[in-house]
C-alpha cells in the first residue's frame, strides 16, 4: 500500500527534535512520498535540506502563502521568481487567499495569488490553494484565470457540497486531511458524493492533526487515520483508497 501525503511541511520547526524518526515512522506506515508546500523564503533552505536527507521521497515546491504577503511582499514574490528559474519544482503553493488572520492586506494577497498562478500556467505546474475564510475571493480569481492550462489541489478542503463542486469544476482536486475526521468537520457528511477520481490525501503536518491526536502536533504517519475515515465513507478498502488515491497525486504533480 503506497500512500502519499501531498501536503506536509515536513521542514517545520516542530519537527527538530525528532524530524528523521518521524519521516521513518510514516515511511514505514507506507507514506512513502512526501510533497512540500512553500510558505515563504525564510524557509527555502530548510526545505532544501530535506530534499537533500530524503530525496527519494521528498518533492519540493515553491510560493508564497497569503499569511506571508506583507509589505514586502514584491520582494518575496521576486524570490519565488527566482527559484523557478533556478530550477524544477514539481508544483506552486501553497497560494491563495487567507482572510482570517488579517483582511488589511487583501488586494496584495490577490495580486501575489493572481501573479503565482500565471507563472504555474508558463510552467504547466499545478496550484496548490489555500483558502481561508475567502471563498468567494478565490472563486472570483479562478474564474477569471480558468482555461485548459489551470489545475491543482483546494488544499484542506472544508467547504460545502456546492463549494467542492464548484472547485472540482476548476479542474481541481480537492485536498482530504486531519478535519474529515472530525466530528464537526462536515465534510464527512457529503464527501461520497465526491467522485474519488477528485480526491487526494494530505495531512498539513504539523497542523491538523486527525482524530484521535487533534490538538497535538500532526505528521504524516497519521494519515492512515484519514485512509481509515475515507474507506468507511466511500465503502471500500483502504488499499483501494490509497491506491486511488495515490494514482490521483500523480496525475497532478506527473511522477
Amino acid at each position: 500500500m503506497i500512500i502519499t501525503d501531498t501536503h506536509t511541511h515536513l521542514y517545520s520547526e516542530q519537527f527538530d527534535e525528532d524530524r528523521n524518526e518521524m519521516i521513518q515512522r510514516a515511511i514505514k506506515a507506507g507514506v512513502t512520498r512526501f510533497f512540500i508546500p512553500a510558505i515563504d523564503s525564510s524557509y527555502y533552505q530548510n526545505m532544501l535540506n530535506l530534499e537533500k536527507e530524503f530525496p527519494k521521497n521528498t518533492y519540493l515546491m515553491t510560493g508564497l502563502h497569503p499569511t506571508s504577503v506583507k509589505e514586502n511582499f514584491e520582494e518575496e514574490l521576486a524570490f519565488v521568481q527566482n527559484t523557478l528559474i533556478e530550477r524544477n519544482f514539481y508544483g506552486i503553493g501553497e497560494i491563495g487567499i487567507d482572510l482570517y488572520w488579517d483582511k488589511s492586506f487583501l488586494k496584495q494577497q490577490q495580486f501575489a495569488f493572481k501573479t503565482q498562478i500565471k507563472w504555474a500556467k508558463e510552467k504547466k505546474l499545478p496550484i496548490i490553494i489555500h483558502c481561508r475564510d475567502a471563498f468567494n475571493e478565490v472563486f472570483e480569481i479562478l474564474e477569471k484565470e480558468n482555461d485548459e492550462d489551470l489545475f491543482g489541489i483546494f488544499h484542506c478542503f472544508t467547504g460545502t457540497l456546492e463549494q467542492a463542486n464548484k472547485a472540482i469544476s476548476y479542474d481541481m482536486k480537492l485536498g482530504i486531511g486531519g478535519v474529515v475526521t472530525f466530528k464537526n468537520g462536515k465534510i464527512d457528511q457529503f464527501l461520497n458524493q465526491i467522485p474519488i477520481k477528485n480526491i487526494v490525501l494530505e495531512t498539513d503536518a504539523p497542523y491538523l492533526a486527525p482524530t484521535p491526536f487533534r490538538g497535538k502536533r500532526n505528521e504524516s504517519s497519521y494519515i492512515i487515520k484519514v485512509v481509515e475515515k475515507l474507506a468507511e465513507i466511500y465503502n471500500i478498502s483502504q488499499e483501494e483508497i490509497a491506491n486511488i488515491t495515490t494514482q490521483n497525486s500523480k496525475n497532478i504533480f506527473g511522477i
